[in-house]
């Protein structure tokens, strides 16, 4: 019988304490699944969690015991972050040992310089948690989808805005009232900037872009836009229409380069991703062959993540007991072989749209926004015009257009904006049928 694999986990917050009870629960199915036994050698925490009772477990307070310690063979990253855990990582890899992670931003921001070196010792990085939380996407697009050339994604891979956008599509609320209450809820953070501003949707979205199109991770060049400004008329507006707005990552190979977005989308109610409410996670793939696959579940918590964690365990674990040295690259290709794809720029992107405009009530006004639209190769899709309030001489005028590049969109709305029967700004939300 083989030697049992002996895990080190550093990190015993919400992921951490989640993977030592699934580890410790479920350790004869683990058993058998990774032909071998799975243990727990040593945790590394700062502090102890009322979740995770550990008994005779190792603890150190010093978490790089946990990578310098010889008998550790696979090293659990839950510790967050990109300054200590990049530290922690490096040295772990340098010191011969395997590395899982639930760390996007690490991946996202320094995952080339990573899996570099993970091959440079002969082991690898997985990191099956850092997207999606349980829902298994990163072996989908690495394995499952190996024969497909990929065309596009688009996810719903952040739960905190998709719990706000459900609560203010289902109860009219605004912004700011379902924030407090994510907040209060604990889905959002005491600083929800990186959800709210698409920041963490667009970390997992560069992940999945260079998995889907063998790319190196590139982080800086992904456009993200947040859903701070949608407000509860938008969100009517949208239904109205038939459509639902869900804050999308989107990565799509467009003939000119790689499009990678992350914004408020309209989407036809119809579609399977319009559906997804609260804090559920989807990912859409359009695969040359195998056509629309679609991926949902719980994109965060304790035991959905601790899921995705001990899933990476479970095959590096097989690996080790099998003596197996054909391991598949993180990206599913060895760094050397990845493409050099050329971004495009947002103002070369083309969507249909939505815009929302205050208008003055009174004759000539839409020709006169037609006629801009029409310079611009612009063509409109559907118009809703409200009557105007009591007492009010301006009325909202909603439009969707056919699909057209962006830097025309922006060309028209600047002129719309300056027309003095138009008021304020322009609402400009993107539309995609994802229909291939």
């Amino acid at each position: 019988m083989s030697k049992p694999v002996r895990v080190g986990i550093c990190g015993l917050g919400t992921v951490g304490s989640g993977t030592f009870n699934v580890l410790t629960r479920n350790a004869e199915s683990i058993a058998a699944r990774a032909q071998g036994a799975v243990e727990i050698s040593m945790v590394g925490a700062r502090r102890d969690n009322p979740d995770c009772e550990l008994g005779s477990t190792r603890l150190s307070r010093d978490i790089f015991d946990v990578v310098r310690d010889p008998e550790v063979d696979i090293v659990v990253e839950l510790i967050g972050g990109t300054t200590v855990a990049k530290d922690l990582m490096t040295e772990a890899l340098q010191n011969g040992k395997h590395v899982v992670t639930a760390n996007k931003a690490l991946i996202a921001e320094f995952g080339n310089e990573l899996f570099a070196l993970a091959e440079q010792n002969n082991v690898v990085i997985r990191y099956e948690a850092a997207v999606a939380g349980g829902i298994p996407i990163i072996k989908a697009l690495r394995e499952g989808l190996a024969g497909n050339r990929i065309e596009w994604l688009a996810g719903i891979i952040n739960g905190t805005g998709n719990f706000i956008l459900s609560e203010m599509r289902e109860k009219g609320r605004d912004f700011a009232d379902v924030l407090a209450e994510a907040q209060a809820l604990g889905y959002a953070e005491a600083d929800p900037t990186f959800d709210v501003e698409g920041i963490d949707a667009a970390h997992k979205l560069v992940i999945l872009a260079s998995l889907a199109f063998g790319m190196p991770l590139q982080f800086s060049s992904v456009f993200a836009e947040g859903i701070t400004k949608l407000t509860p008329q938008d969100v009517e507006y949208a239904e109205e229409l038939g459509y639902r707005i869900k804050h999308l990552g989107v990565a799509k190979q467009n003939g000119e380069g790689v499009e990678l977005r992350v914004h408020p989308t309209l989407i036809p109610e119809a579609r399977l991703l319009a559906n997804v409410n609260g804090v559920k996670n989807a990912v859409l793939v359009e695969g040359d062959a195998v056509g629309p696959t679609l991926y949902y579940g719980a994109g965060a918590g304790a035991e959905p993540t601790a899921s995705a964690v001990v899933a990476d365990i479970v095959d590096l674990a097989r690996e080790l007991s099998a003596g197996q040295q054909c391991r598949v690259p993180a990206l599913g290709y060895v760094t050397s072989e990845l493409k050099d794809l050329p971004i495009v720029p947002m103002a070369r992107v083309t969507t249909a749209w939505y815009l929302r405009m205050e208008a003055e009530d009174k004759p000539g006004v839409l020709s006169e926004i037609a006629s801009i639209f029409s310079e611009q190769g612009i063509s409109i899709e559907a118009l809703i015009q409200k009557a105007p309030a009591e007492g009010e001489t301006r009325v909202p005028l909603i439009m969707l257009t056919n699909k057209a590049i962006q830097g025309n969109v922006d060309t028209a709305v600047a002129a719309i904006e300056s027309l003095e029967s138009i008021s304020g700004e322009v609402t400009r939300i993107r539309v995609e049928a994802l229909d291939g």
